[in-house]
């Protein structure tokens, strides 16, 4: 189905509506917030089409009222306008290829730093910043799950949520290992130092029926809290950390003001993580799938970040490059996502 197809989106529209008015809708509380959602995005999707349809005709009758009286004082205004509405086609545009099961779901993010110790932890918290910068610029919120200081500087590792209508639809496209290549603050003799980190992106599910998860296939260890948090850290053993056996899966939490709570987000994290590596494989199978998680060193990276001797960002994937590295490391990651969706 092509994506700005009306007649189309109006009858998906309009079978979902059917099936929010039938008997026993809200039985399956699940399903009928799944629905939900869909009739939502497809009505934005339907409305935004629409305006920018009637905004696109406004100025082509402009356009011709200005060539018909000679008006070319109108002129700036008009490129201005036709700049503007490029610029939201776009992101419509990309909007149309998050086809995936899960691109709507909220994202759950986890930055591990590679080897390197101190070099790598410092890049992993460069890497988090980011993150934190692209979410704020697109209007998501951003939570921290569990957060691993560094032992001298930086981050050794950090979960973090972020929520927003196709947040992992896009966030799943910065999946794997990322390269640092930057003369090092903490080396005295200024020499140049390569540092990797990774990071594993999964949607948020809270329960799905397909991925069967065993209490006797749980290990579950509890620890003190070790970061900002209120009273209650480090006074009581309120983190939780889940392994998951079969897998090898490991999930912990320790924001949440409780064990109880803290055990509940594990679990959706593991529900994710389970979900995600289940369509992962499929897709392998498939052959369809770019971009797999690989072991973080030299050769494996999807980005390469270079901060001396020149300055650039190029992705390894699909040959995006820039020499704005101030901006991508300001959150500007919007045209690396662009061309990973359409060339995936």
């Amino acid at each position: 189905m092509s994506p700005f197809d009306l007649a189309k989106l109006r009858a998906e529209l309009d079978g979902l509506k059917e099936e929010q008015a039938k008997d026993g809708f809200w039985n399956d509380l699940q399903n009928a917030q799944e629905v939900n959602k869909k009739v939502s995005a497809l009505e934005n999707k339907i409305e935004r089409y629409e305006k920018l349809e009637k905004r696109l005709d406004e100025v082509e009758l402009l356009i011709q009222l200005c060539d018909e009286e000679g008006a070319l004082d109108e002129l700036d205004g008009i490129g201005s306008e036709l700049g503007a509405l490029d610029k939201e086609i776009d992101v419509l545009r990309i909007e149309t290829l998050l086809k995936g099961k899960y691109d709507n779901l909220n994202a759950i993010l986890t930055l591990h730093a590679g080897a390197g110790g101190t070099e790598a932890q410092d890049w992993t918290q460069m890497l988090y910043r980011m993150y934190t910068m692209y979410a704020e610029r697109h209007g998501f919120k951003l939570k921290v799950l569990d957060y691993l200081d560094g032992d001298e500087a930086g981050i050794k590792s950090v979960s973090f949520m972020v929520e927003g209508e196709n947040a992992y639809g896009y966030l799943k496209a910065e999946k794997g290992v990322h390269r640092l290549v930057r003369i090092s603050p903490f080396d005295s003799n200024s020499r140049r130092h390569t540092s990797f980190a990774s990071l594993e992106v999964a949607p948020e599910i809270i329960v799905d029926n397909e991925v069967q998860i065993r209490q006797e296939d749980l290990k579950v260890d509890t620890y003190r809290s070790s970061g900002a948090g209120g009273q209650h850290v480090n006074k009581t053993e309120s983190a939780v950390r889940i392994t998951h056996i079969p897998t090898g899966i490991i999930v912990q939490c320790q924001n949440e003001r409780s064990q109880i709570q803290n055990r509940e987000v594990c679990m959706r994290m593991l529900t994710s993580k389970l979900v995600e590596m289940k369509e992962r494989e499929q897709m392998e199978q498939a052959q369809e799938i770019k971009g797999e998680l690989k072991k973080i060193e030299w050769g494996s990276q999807i980005r390469s970040y270079v901060f001396q001797p020149y300055t650039m960002v190029k992705d390894h994937r699909t040959g995006c490059e820039t020499g704005n590295v101030s901006a991508v490391m300001d959150g500007e990651l919007d045209e690396f996502i662009t061309q990973y969706l359409s060339k995936s």
